[in-house]
């Protein structure tokens, strides 16, 4: 009968330590084929029109590793500036080898021409960038927006 108890005490010391162990070998969680961005920072912030580049940053998550391009006429950041909608486009180089199917993550840059006013009678005009990224699959990321930079005379 003592037999008995000793098993089943060491049944149940078994199973706690499994119970405790068992969550340290949760699988990370896959990052998805389609790109993902967030926004890190935009500066300066005042800008002097036609004087100051503008430098943002964004942060990039891709699971099979196909964001960017080698050929140098491939665009595929676009930026959007909110006060006349126009579209910039620019060209990540390719971050991982064609063909590895590997996640990557890590920041771009994105650099801007100093900055024009588009109603000249202006003194400031405040303006947001809507960001979004396209993967060789085609995927196209989210879209992320600055905050606000004010651009002054």
């Amino acid at each position: 009968m003592k037999r008995a108890t000793q098993i089943t005490w060491a049944g149940i010391i078994m199973v706690a330590v499994l119970w405790v162990l068992l969550p340290s070998c949760k699988k990370e969680a896959a990052i998805s084929t389609t790109p993902a961005i967030t926004f890190d920072s935009l500066s300066p912030n005042p800008a002097t029109r036609y004087l100051d580049t503008i430098r943002m940053v964004i942060s990039y998550k891709d699971g099979d590793g196909d964001l960017g391009q080698d050929s140098t006429d491939a665009k595929n950041l676009f930026v959007t500036d909110s006060r006349n909608n126009v579209v910039s486009q620019f060209r990540i180089p390719q971050l991982a080898p064609t063909g590895s199917n590997i996640a990557i993550e890590g920041n771009i840059n994105v650099v801007l021409p100093p900055q024009f006013f588009v109603n000249d009678s202006d003194v400031t005009e405040t303006v947001l960038y809507s960001i979004y990224v396209v993967d060789r699959a085609g995927h196209q990321s989210n879209t992320v927006t600055s905050p606000s930079l004010l651009i002054k005379k």
